[in-house]
């Protein structure tokens, strides 16, 4: 969701607007809320469309029939004015993914789920068509994923199944790639409900498949081939599945079901109120976004300022918990009454008065351990060398969190942070579910959080105020593979297997390269998606030699990559393949044994081995008595970033100053050059390759960039 602009009115009828949902052709999308505070989704038309007569009439009759449609699995009409100046259409608000962005972030669904979905959007369909009319954009980005099952949203472009006269009959409405023959030919005949049928079996392949069943490419292109061509399902390995998108994807409305005769078609069902039919990374995803719905622009947190002069009463002091200015631990209270953003130049003490401290949040007992334990020792070994110089403005102190890599602990950690005025920056968290868990909190305190290690392909908007990427993204690193596996004379098709072990990492990198392949090359991709532990991988992958795969990328886990090793040894292929650092370990090698000879991986941190390194790993063997570990030189960038940034104030900075600084910095470091853009993302894609030989790990170089 974004902030509202200067020019966006403040109320719309009973509503008090939040933020901007997005906008289009038509108009502008609001999030808000009564003074009772149920939430909606407040759709206002735009100036030139409202002063037409005839759309004021179109409209007007489009509302009063989606107030008639009657389904739990379609969004409700909670409020409308027709005739004002401003015209808009209010439709009950319910937080959650799209499917376009839970396939794009978890991966393809699986079959079962697939159905399930299909059945309940045939339910809303049929809702829909009972009330005369016909939606015309059924697309992944309208369909909503949430807590109680999916929901089919904008009826902005919904028609009555009768109100041709108002239609321009050469006009296509709807999304191109999940059009039906009849809505891309712009014949003279208004688009019935027959058209919502093929349009959803166009969704159904997606979610199936993560693409569109005609393909991507230039628009014409797309029409034509909706109109000619027969549908490619051949990524749907579930029979019954692909005969039944199949049959909504006849060119002949009359030949394709009914969405009630769907509903009756499929037996699969999930009751009311459960998702418990998606994969478990999708209600992760779901469950996330549910959660934002807590903290809503809107609501003013209570925060004590100044000296609290007795004991706040009951309702007091539970407003102060619910903001974060009370922490309870060991079963007392404890921590001063403040506010926990810092005053831009606040706290300008002369050196000495107050100690500059830099934070570690990272996993240093759990799961990501050893890269939680690398960054610390990289940030420890920067500032202790900065602390060694004669002539220093300032020294430094180092202090250091285990969030054990869980959300809970994570922002445990992160409020601490926050209420200590001397942390004047924080290196982590580790991973991408700590990292997503406390930007909250580090936003209200406007405290620099600068993160190596997290990769997440997007975050919440309204938590990039002093957050930083300092690392490329899933999809950034996508380029490097694809550049290593399909720009090359010997490869036309990619083979992308996707295993469910390896988790959201895995899924948004192999999605990413999945989806880029044929948007940075002209080759081809041919995706499988395994559920997690799977073991015999030899089926699959004879599947995706037999389709051509010229060359393999796993995405999935240590396991699951050396069964992938030994299972494509033993079919003989010879080809490039690739894997995610996320698999990247000492199991690989040990588990694949010979077959892990000439595997590459692309990994976002650089190596001791590297020209650059050469200095640091010297200290970092003085200091700990080895070489550092992977990440290590990133952490200890990422704290070289903020001394960079520290020093170029003439007296101590406020937290705020600091951000800002940080934002504009250019600062060369051991792994790459660290600068950001406007959401402070970091600019470029500098990934690192990595070959198995002789039973070990080589550091190759700089992963090329390719296109």
């Amino acid at each position: 969701m974004d902030e509202l602009r200067p020019t966006d009115p403040a109320r719309i009828g009973a509503y008090r607007l939040l933020g901007r949902l997005g906008a289009g052709g038509m108009g502008v999308v609001y999030l808000g809320r009564t003074d009772a505070g149920a939430t909606a989704a407040v759709k206002v038309i735009l100036p030139e469309h409202a002063g037409d007569d005839a759309f004021r009439a179109r409209f007007r009759r489009e509302v009063e029939a989606a107030r008639t449609v009657r389904s739990p699995w379609a969004v409700t009409v909670t409020g409308a004015e027709t005739g004002g100046e401003r015209p808009w259409l209010a439709t009950a608000f319910v937080p959650g993914p799209s499917l376009a962005e839970a396939v794009a972030r978890c991966g393809p669904l699986p079959a079962r789920s697939v159905r399930v979905l299909g059945r309940l959007l045939s339910r809303a369909l049929t809702a829909v068509h009972t009330a005369g009319l016909v939606h015309r954009d059924v697309k992944p980005g309208n369909v909503l994923l949430t807590v109680d099952g999916p929901r089919l949203i904008d009826f902005g472009i919904a028609r009555a199944g009768n109100a041709t006269a108002l239609t321009a009959t050469d006009l296509v409405v709807g999304t191109p790639g999940f059009l039906s023959p009849e809505q891309a030919s712009g014949g003279g005949t208004a688009p019935g409900p027959a058209s919502d049928v093929f349009s959803l079996g166009c969704l159904l392949a997606y979610a199936a498949t993560g693409r569109p069943p005609f393909g991507g490419g230039a628009v014409d292109a797309l029409l034509y081939r909706a109109v000619h061509d027969e549908p490619d399902l051949a990524g749907i390995g579930d029979t019954e599945l692909r005969a039944l998108v199949a049959d909504c994807l006849a060119k002949n409305p009359a030949d394709r079901p009914t969405a009630r005769q769907l509903d009756e078609r499929i037996v699969e069902d999930a009751p009311h109120g459960s998702i418990a039919w998606l994969p478990e990374d999708v209600v992760q995803l779901i469950a996330d976004r549910s959660a934002e719905m807590l903290a809503l622009p809107g609501i003013e947190p209570t925060i004590a300022e100044g000296p609290v002069p007795a004991p706040p009463g009951r309702r007091r002091f539970l407003s102060l918990v619910a903001a974060g200015a009370v922490v309870v631990a060991g079963g007392g209270a404890f921590g001063a009454w403040e506010t926990l953003r810092d005053e831009e130049g606040g706290g300008a003490a002369k050196t000495g008065e107050r100690a500059w401290i830099i934070g570690v949040q990272a996993d240093l007992s759990g799961m990501q351990k050893a890269a939680g334990r690398a960054q610390e020792r990289g940030v420890r070994v920067a500032v202790e060398r900065f602390n060694s110089l004669e002539e220093k403005p300032f020294t430094l102190q180092v202090k250091v969190l285990d969030d054990r890599g869980g959300p809970g602990r994570a922002v445990r950690a992160a409020e601490e942070f926050a209420r200590d005025r001397d942390v004047l920056a924080v290196i982590g968290p580790t991973g991408d579910a700590a990292t997503g868990a406390v930007l909250s909190v580090y936003d209200e305190a406007m405290l620099p959080l600068i993160t190596v290690s997290s990769l997440a392909i997007a975050y919440a908007a309204r938590s990039r105020k002093s957050f930083f990427q300092a690392a490329p993204s899933y999809a950034v690193l996508t380029r490097p593979i694809i550049s290593r596996l399909v720009l090359r004379p010997d490869v036309e098709r990619l083979g992308v297997l996707l295993d469910r072990a390896g988790g959201q990492a895995a899924y948004m990198g192999g999605y990413a390269t999945n989806l880029m392949t044929g948007v940075l090359t002209t080759g081809t991709t041919y995706p499988r998606v395994v559920p997690a532990g799977t073991q015999d991988l030899g089926p699959v992958l004879t599947d995706m030699l037999a389709h051509d795969s010229d060359a393999l990328f796993y995405a999935g886990d240590e396991a699951g990559a050396a069964r992938t090793a030994r299972a494509l040894a033993a079919t003989g292929f010879e080809g490039p393949r690739m894997a995610m650092h996320t698999a990247m370990g000492p199991g690989f090698i040990e588990d694949a044994g010979d077959a892990a000879t000439g595997w590459e991986f692309t990994a976002p941190y650089t190596d001791a081995a590297a020209p650059a390194a050469k200095e640091f790993a010297a200290a970092h063997r003085e200091r700990f008595g080895s070489a550092p570990a992977h990440w290590a030189a990133e952490g200890y960038d990422a704290a070289g970033l903020v001394i960079a940034a520290l020093r170029a104030f003439p007296e101590r900075p406020g937290r705020t100053a600091l951000v800002a600084r940080i934002a504009r910095s250019t600062y060369q470091g051991i792994s790459r050059t660290y600068a950001f853009d406007e959401k402070q993302t970091l600019v470029g894609g500098d990934a690192y390759l990595y070959r198995v030989e002789n039973g070990r790990y080589r550091f190759v170089g700089p992963a090329p960039k390719g296109t």
